[in-house]
């Protein structure tokens, strides 16, 4: 019987020529170039304006051809022109498996996971971009952009600096990734003096002003900031990016009302909101009280981000890890495995763990404030260690089961390589500071390798800031985050992987020996002095009283919470939850669990 189901990605093709394509049965590509007429016939009828005729022709092309490489580009750019995100993945995808070294299909398909934060697998083809066209300054322009919003800006500079060195010469665009890539490390100074030459080189890039806008806004320069805004708004007219930046900027000044009403604006000139003002609004709302219609914006920014190619939650996926993590850090299978040994001639890692928005960015910045603390924010340094074990142990087995390899005898050694890996790595990041003997990582979810973590370094503090279980699960649900395997998508996502975690992390302290001080963020906020002092000690490092005014550390943090850590310590944050357990009822039964277990209560 044949298959004439057309295929779920949305490209019009039958399933079987789609995404269920059988690459074993495909015709070699000379066999099919009897068929560029075709092509043709799609290219004039898309050149006339008639997209329907266009693509008509490519998908009979593509019934006859599936492996096509023209006929795949040109559905795929018509796809991406009539907005039907899913499909155009599906089909360049396609010819990236084809053709992995088409470096323009390369490029497209990097282009695309970037837009949909999917940057682990974008950084998969962006390096294979550069090994295809190690000269191409767009492939290092990748690169660089790929690594900046990972959280690897450092590196990323390098790539930058490299699309200016192929460029021979200042290319603006370059000047103003740069400087965003700058401003992401700290240094808002050397972003300023770039943003201002890529403006003096092109002033006319909406982009660029807008860039230069969110840089200002981040350095708390807010009538600057505005004045940008001004700029780009004349050279971009209601462009939405613009005026959410412009409800951030008001937001941060306290005109909550006026930042509210630049959110309404589009839906009355019939545009429609993105996803991140469309949550931007819902967290306005949410300051004024008007708890039901903030909500509702929440689920429908989730929504839109969804119709635009977001991941939904990969729970088979989580669930896989979570076991394999069970199943091989065991009490007795640790006694059996040796530690890494502690380093003396660098600074230590202090592990700040916590579930996303549980108050991680305010523990780091108190104690970056510390002189004997460099800030390193979320390194990804533990997550690439379990990508490289298999090749550093020479294991045939994927990790966790890869450290089986330490018991044998000439890997004795391996998690004092694996160590250093990370250590180098952070030791080239730039993060550590003169005078510091230790540094922050607070990616989010390290906790996720606790196991791991106590093995190369067993002599590291782990602190694990808790909150409120249904206050993190609101927090995560009005922002838009990729961590825990694209939880952020559901209300009800988020609270199947919470529960998730959190019994792999009690597995863990039963199983596994390490320094582990759990933190309340509630008792953070109740008595400020007695728990900064309690982390400090627990650290090993003098009080310092300069620690309980955070908000005055005056780097950039990188998360969603920038803007509340450069406030003093509040507590509107506290048990906000209670404003919307009616909305929150579906997944009560799925938390009370873990809620229980860590001690909370769900109070009207």
């Amino acid at each position: 019987m044949v298959d004439l189901t057309s295929c779920p990605c949305g490209s019009g093709l039958r399933r079987v020529r789609c995404c269920a394509l059988d690459f074993a049965a495909l015709s070699p590509p000379e066999a099919t170039t009897a068929l560029g007429p075709m092509l043709a016939q799609a290219e004039a009828a898309l050149a006339a304006g008639d997209a329907m005729a266009a693509e008509g022709y490519a998908r009979h092309l593509l019934e006859l051809a599936p492996g096509h490489e023209g006929g795949l580009l040109f559905l795929q750019r018509l796809c991406l022109q009539q907005g039907r995100v899913g499909a155009a993945e599906a089909l360049i995808r396609r010819v990236v498996a084809l053709n992995p070294n088409n470096f323009w299909a390369t490029n497209e398909l990097t282009l695309l996971l970037i837009n949909k934060g999917a940057l682990a697998e974008a950084e998969v083809h962006a390096r294979n971009a550069i090994r295809i066209a190690p000269q191409n300054a767009q492939a290092h322009n990748l690169m660089g952009l790929v690594l900046t919003e990972a959280n690897r800006p450092l590196i990323g500079e390098y790539h930058y600096r490299k699309v200016l060195e192929l460029a021979e010469g200042e290319e603006p665009i370059t000047l103003a990734n740069l400087a965003w890539n700058l401003k992401a490390q700290g240094r808002i100074e050397e972003s300023r003096t770039l943003y201002q030459r890529a403006m003096a080189l092109r002033p006319d890039v909406p982009q660029t002003v807008l860039g230069y806008a969110k840089m200002e806004e981040a350095d708390r320069k807010f009538d600057r900031a505005l004045e940008l805004l001004d700029e780009a708004e004349r050279l971009h007219p209601h462009n939405p990016s613009v005026r959410l930046t412009r409800a951030t900027v008001l937001a941060r000044l306290k005109r909550t009302e006026d930042a509210l009403a630049i959110l309404q604006e589009p839906e009355e000139d019939g545009m429609r909101l993105g996803p991140g003002e469309i949550s931007e609004k819902g967290r306005l709302l949410d300051q004024l009280g008007r708890y039901d219609e903030a909500f509702a914006c929440f689920g429908a920014g989730k929504r839109r981000a969804l119709e635009l190619g977001a991941r939904g939650y990969m729970a088979e996926a989580a669930a896989d890890q979570a076991a394999r993590l069970k199943g091989f850090f065991t009490e007795r299978r640790l006694k059996t495995l040796p530690m890494a040994e502690t380093r003396a001639d660098m600074p230590q890692p202090v592990f700040i763990v916590g579930f996303p928005r549980s108050g991680t960015t305010l523990i780091e910045q108190t104690l970056t404030v510390h002189p004997r603390i460099s800030a390193g924010d979320e390194l990804p340094y533990v997550n690439d260690i379990t990508q490289i074990m298999p090749r550093l142990l020479a294991s045939p087995l994927t990790y966790p089961e890869a450290l089986a390899e330490l018991w044998m005898g000439d890997q004795r050694d391996g998690l004092n390589e694996l160590r250093d890996y990370y250590l180098n790595r952070a030791a080239k990041s730039g993060i550590f500071k003169p005078g510091a003997d230790f540094f922050t990582d607070k990616m989010p979810l390290n906790e996720t390798h606790l196991g791991l973590i106590s093995l190369l370094f067993p002599q590291s503090p782990i602190i694990h800031v808790l909150r409120h279980p249904l206050d993190v699960l609101l927090s995560v649900y009005s922002n838009h985050l990729t961590h825990g395997f694209f939880c952020a998508a559901q209300v009800e996502s988020i609270a199947r992987h919470y529960n998730l975690v959190a019994d792999l992390i009690a597995h863990y302290r039963r199983n596994v020996t390490m320094r582990y001080l759990p933190l309340r963020y509630e008792d953070m906020v109740v008595d400020q002095e007695a728990n900064v002092r309690k982390i400090l000690d627990f650290i090993g490092v003098a009080f310092d009283p300069r620690c309980l005014s955070f908000e005055r550390n005056t780097r950039y943090a990188r998360t969603a919470s920038y803007a509340q850590v450069t406030e003093k310590l509040y507590d509107r944050s506290r048990y906000r939850y209670r404003a919307y357990l009616k909305h929150l009822a579906p997944v009560l039964e799925i938390l009370r669990p873990a809620a229980e277990r860590l001690g909370y209560v769900f109070e009207d």
